[in-house]
């Protein structure tokens, strides 16, 4: 998994685990949508800083939906995949 279920209630600023299924669902689904939008792949499990940063985003664009400020979170989201995209052609 790219975070544990404590690190990511952290991102969403979530104290206990009423919600921890569809956390952890989410979290299982971050790495194959990189995969998907970029062509990253995690080296050894290893994710790079900018994949972290994305996948940070994208949780909390994910978790919040509609009460989200989907527009800021979006445009944050696609400068990240393009920085990811261009790190992966690097690499």
């Amino acid at each position: 998994m790219i975070f544990s279920i404590n690190e990511a209630r952290d991102i969403l600023r979530i104290d206990g685990t009423d919600n921890d299924l569809i956390i952890v669902a989410l979290i299982g689904a971050i790495p194959p949508y990189l995969t998907q939008t970029t062509g990253y792949k995690a080296t050894a499990g290893v994710y790079s800083p900018v994949a972290l940063t994305a996948a940070r985003f994208i949780l909390q664009q994910w978790y919040y939906g509609e009460n989200a400020d989907t527009d800021k979170l979006q445009r944050v989201i696609d400068c990240l995949l393009k920085a990811l995209s261009a790190e992966r052609e690097i690499l």
